[in-house]
């Protein structure tokens, strides 16, 4: 079943003199469960890509349909509360609340959802301890780093259990062995929780674990690997 279906994205950005047109008729269907890293050069529209999926940018031309809901016509109050009920996001730049401590951070969007305390701290634990930051809890992201606020952030966009998780590089600041332990949770949420994964990565250790890669170029799509 497809949860996931753009169709003809073009965005064409226009801040400077000459528009950068960063992604160009691209059409992509992806079908519930799927554990997909979308590859390619700097510059080849893979953050554009995933921003537009995530309805955080609207595409000059084209539409976005999430689980059969266009959310490229969505007011925008609407689709905050859909985005809220529906995705997760790893961000490049972590995008944690500088005022909240780690525990904070990673039940902000439970709390958002109106989770109880206790399923929401239960969760957030459990995710902790997976991630081996069980002992920041009390940290705000300026006393961690870079790759314990990277975990913080993964965690975060697992908590609510998603539909949907987009992640853009989100193994770029772990070492080996967070990585490998990261892309097992996300592969457990996958399997169990029939969660919806689009990567954007130039790791090859994510590459070999997704089930299908799609490589863009200039904005398109040059190839799509459906792997078993």
């Amino acid at each position: 079943m497809s949860v996931i279906l753009a169709k003809n994205l073009t965005k064409i950005y226009q801040e400077t003199a000459v528009p950068v047109k960063a992604l160009n008729n691209l059409s992509l269907e992806v079908t519930e469960g799927e554990f997909t890293a979308v590859v390619g050069p700097s510059g080849c529209g893979k953050t554009t890509l995933l921003n537009v999926l995530g309805g955080l940018d609207s595409p000059t031309e084209g539409t976005v349909e999430l689980a059969g809901t266009d959310i490229t016509q969505m007011k925008e109050s609407k689709l905050i509360d859909f985005r809220l009920r529906n995705i997760g996001f790893v961000f490049q730049a972590y995008n944690l609340i500088p005022v909240l401590t780690t525990l904070e951070n990673i039940e902000f969007i439970m709390l958002l959802q109106k989770v109880d305390k206790a399923t929401r701290n239960k969760r957030s634990l459990e995710l902790m301890r997976e991630m081996g930051i069980e002992d920041k809890a009390s940290k705000r992201p300026s006393q961690l780093s870079g790759g314990q606020q990277q975990r913080v952030a993964v965690a975060r966009a697992l908590a609510s259990k998603p539909k949907f998780i987009l992640a853009d590089e989100p193994t770029a600041n772990l070492d080996s062995v967070s990585t490998a332990n990261l892309l097992d949770i996300m592969a457990k949420l996958n399997r169990e929780e029939k969660a919806t994964f689009v990567f954007s990565t130039h790791d090859q250790r994510v590459i070999d674990k997704a089930r299908r890669v799609v490589t863009l170029e200039d904005g398109a799509i040059v190839s799509d690997e459906i792997r078993q």
